[in-house]
């Protein structure tokens, strides 16, 4: 068998080696077979049984941070570099998710990033000016719907926040201003839709949270989630 001979030859080097009865040329020839040794692997993928697979390095999976993306109610700012007159200040993003500005009566805004606006309004205006240079800017933030956490029922200002990473409950409880004297806290629940479509209803302590500083139910939130918060029986 293989496997034996190769047993049986490193028992002999290093016998040998203890011996230390070998010559300069003998030690070159043990380096060489333990080089040999060590490549092969000793194993069935060693150099007798096919090439062996080299190890699997998991890359991390790093997420790269979402860009933001305009949503109807949104406040911008179009500035057009040496053209005053082209430029706004405040520009809301209607509900049929358009803007308009100076020379460009309507051009969509909700779902793209505005980095993606100026690129387009800079395509329009090439129509009046010569290459135009467009920045947009955010200044007021709503998104789009599926961006957004809806607080609903007995909160003292229901409401609609965007969503940025790493929203927790209670920071949706803060963006509310807590609960009404009405509201059953510990029966509130988060409503969630996969991606797959899915809904899934999560059981929140809303009460235990606020008042008795139960960080367990300070959860994360995920962007397009429904907090409702239910009316006490009594």
């Amino acid at each position: 068998m293989i496997q034996d001979w190769f047993d049986q030859t490193r028992s002999d080097i290093v016998a040998l080696a203890k011996r230390r009865a070998i010559t300069r040329a003998g030690r070159r020839s043990v380096c060489a077979i333990a080089l040999i040794l060590a490549l092969s692997g000793c194993g069935d993928g060693g150099l007798f049984g096919g090439q062996s697979e080299p190890p699997v390095v998991e890359k991390s999976a790093v997420k790269a941070p979402d860009e933001y993306v305009i949503g109807s109610g949104d406040s911008l700012s179009i500035f057009v570099y040496r053209n005053p007159d082209l430029s706004e200040g405040g520009v809301a993003v209607r509900p049929d998710g358009r803007i308009s500005t100076p020379l460009i009566e309507d051009i969509v805004a909700a779902g793209k990033t505005p980095t993606q606006l100026a690129r387009e309004i800079e395509q329009r205006l090439t129509k009046y000016i010569q290459d135009p240079n467009v920045t947009v800017i955010v200044r007021g933030f709503i998104g789009p719907s599926d961006r957004q956490v809806r607080v609903i029922g007995e909160a003292t200002d229901p409401i609609a926040i965007p969503y940025r990473d790493h929203m927790t409950l209670l920071d949706v409880m803060i963006a509310t201003h807590g609960l009404t004297k009405y509201a059953a806290g510990n029966r509130a629940v988060i409503v969630r839709v996969d991606p797959n479509g899915h809904q899934q209803t999560i059981k929140v302590r809303l009460s235990s949270l606020i008042k008795d500083g139960d960080i367990s139910q300070n959860i994360e939130m995920s962007p397009g989630d429904t907090l409702i918060v239910p009316q006490s029986w009594f």
